[in-house]
């Protein structure tokens, strides 16, 4: 598929969206790298402009260059921000009580504390990003090491193999200490390369991974 093509695409699929306004959103592609710029009215858009642009087949990456323009009947102040974040992170029965700290800062939201599971780090963020009036979020929960780093490497290949059809083979993986994890390795698709962060992320003890995989579109 040619630039113009996938360009063409990214703009139908960003327009057929409900959720979407695309008016302020530009799209560039060079050689399938696909660059976003311009602005949306919440930060849910961003985020699921983002998600739109990886289900068109022959995006090979995404710059995310998008600016969050709140409209006025929209922006609120980051004390009410704050109290709503506390208040959503504490009834979601996915995240640990008392464990994850909410501060707010230009419409900012910042989530730190220590969790056991990257699940409970990721639903801590996934029940703050769609509050209204926020402009991003920043995700510095850490995760507790709970594994040597030495069988790291072994339960990531373990983990490919029950949930990536064979992915495990061609995936080179690095694991430094504690818990730090880089794939490597050419992959078909996004979901497939999410599937194989997924599986990473699901072995105790990985705390940060660094996801190098290039997707290689299959021709048909």
């Amino acid at each position: 598929m040619n630039d113009m093509q996938l360009r063409q695409d990214i703009v139908e699929e960003l327009d057929f969206e409900p959720g979407i306004d695309a008016r302020g959103i530009g799209v560039s592609v060079a050689d399938g790298v696909v660059t976003l710029n311009g602005h949306v009215p919440s930060y849910s858009q961003k985020i699921d402009a983002e998600k739109a642009v990886w289900r068109i087949k022959g995006v090979k990456a995404l710059a995310q260059e998008l600016e969050v323009r709140l409209p006025e009947h929209a922006k609120v102040n980051d004390d009410e921000i704050a109290k709503r974040a506390a208040r959503i992170i504490a009834w979601n029965v996915g995240v640990p009580a008392d464990t994850i700290h909410v501060k707010v800062s230009n419409g900012w939201i910042t989530l730190s504390g220590t969790v056991d599971w990257h699940f409970q780090r990721f639903a801590a963020e996934a029940a703050v990003r769609r509050l209204t009036g926020i402009h991003g979020v920043f995700n510095n929960v850490e995760i507790k090491q709970a594994l040597k780093s030495e069988n790291v490497r072994e339960k990531i290949k373990d983990a490919l193999r029950r949930h990536v059809d064979g992915e495990a083979s061609r995936i080179r993986i690095d694991v430094k200490s504690p818990g730090d994890v880089t794939l490597e390795g050419d992959v078909g698709d996004y979901e497939e390369r999410r599937a194989i962060e997924r599986a990473a992320w699901s072995v105790p003890g990985v705390r940060a991974v660094h996801d190098n995989l290039h997707i290689q579109w299959h021709a048909g």
